[in-house]
């Protein structure tokens, strides 16, 4: 057994309120391992900040075990574990310089300050703040002090790199800019970071695997392909990126794939299924007893009366120009809302106002089977 692994097993975290009891943490097990970056991914409210709150020791634990390289970290105050943890919010001292603050952890730990300095220059140089050191917070950018944040994170060399939202108050250009330069300087360092993020483009781009919650549950983890290709739930299809759905019947199945029926009568190809809970059929309306998801790119257009074209019927309402890619939003019956069509070259013959024929390819087709 590894031992530089973060464990995580039946994790709860109930808070008591006036109202009653809220459960927002539930029975959450992982693991993290080694130098790998993770990010607990979500919309606001499932849980994914409290995971990692917990994981701080910012949150008792109501029950479940936190392990990390063979100690078990669950009652454990937090000064103690050795982790290095950066806010959404900075949380940088106003009347400290920018040195001080990142120089902050290593002096309370009485690091004498001949490495203290060795340390927190080199690191400020990595993080692209040399000339800065003698600033306050109120003289820099935004992107500057996330950076400084993430330097006294880091000074003390800690077991664990945690980061709860640290882009949500940049724009987005430099939002691209810093996950870039949090993953290289993690990856340098060889330290084992847990990311927290509403953002899906933010975690997919980053993580080597990302744990998906939701109301406090973690729904599925992976490596980011996986999770966008192979969703295990209608919740994950929806949340991460676009997703089309078609509300289906199953009429053959078999080792290879099978067939569904959409509601007009239209029959397609299915090459995956995937176990449906019924909870959520009923949550995303969908009034059959399966239903087929495909992306956005995997839909395939063409005119409704070009020669051999099936499929279901739709009307073309809009047609955006994205640059690389085509984007079509398209009214169709067999669908639960207006399907979204990605294309990087226009369809041939198919303009706004147009009726289409919608099809894909089997390997696309995912049947969530009821």
């Amino acid at each position: 057994m590894k031992n530089d692994v973060l464990r995580i097993e039946n994790l709860n975290k109930v808070f008591e309120t006036p109202e009653g009891p809220v459960h927002a943490v539930r029975d959450v097990s992982l693991e993290v391992e080694g130098d790998e970056f993770f990010s607990l991914l979500g919309p606001s409210g499932c849980g994914k900040t409290t995971t990692l709150r917990m994981i701080a020791g910012l949150e008792t634990v109501t029950s479940g075990t936190i392990e990390f390289k063979g100690r078990d970290l669950t009652r454990l105050p937090s000064a103690e574990r050795n982790l290095g943890m950066v806010f959404q919010s900075y949380a940088l001292f106003p009347h400290m310089t920018v040195f001080d603050n990142a120089a902050y952890g290593l002096r309370l730990r009485r690091v004498p300050a001949s490495k203290v300095r060795e340390r927190v220059m080199e690191l400020l140089e990595a993080l692209g703040l040399s000339g800065l050191h003698g600033r306050y917070p109120s003289d820099l950018s935004g992107g500057q002090q996330q950076r400084v944040s993430i330097a006294r994170a880091l000074a003390y060399d800690p077991d664990m790199f945690l980061l709860d939202e640290p882009l949500a108050n940049l724009d987005a250009k430099l939002r691209v800019q810093m996950r870039e330069e949090i993953r290289r300087i993690q990856k340098d360092l060889g330290v084992l970071a847990v990311y927290v993020t509403h953002d899906q483009e933010e975690a997919m781009s980053v993580s080597d695997r990302l744990g998906v919650f939701r109301l406090g549950r973690l729904m599925q983890v992976g490596v980011p392909q996986d999770i966008y290709r192979q969703p295990t739930s209608l919740f994950v299809a929806d949340f991460i990126g676009k997703i089309n759905f078609f509300p289906a019947t199953i009429t053959s199945q078999d080792a290879s794939g099978g067939k569904v029926s959409l509601r007009s009568g239209q029959e397609l190809v299915v090459g995956r299924f995937v176990p449906l809970d019924p909870a959520e059929r009923e949550e995303f309306g969908i009034e059959t007893r399966d239903v087929l998801a495909v992306r956005p790119e995997h839909v395939v257009m063409r005119p409704h009366d070009a020669e051999g074209a099936n499929g279901p019927l739709g009307v073309v309402r809009r047609e955006l120009f994205l640059g690389s890619i085509v984007r079509y939003f398209v009214d169709c019956e067999d669908a639960t809302r207006t399907v979204v069509v990605e294309s990087a070259q226009p369809p041939e013959g198919v303009h706004e106002g147009d009726r289409v024929r919608l099809t894909t390819r089997p390997e696309h087709a995912l049947c969530f089977r009821g």
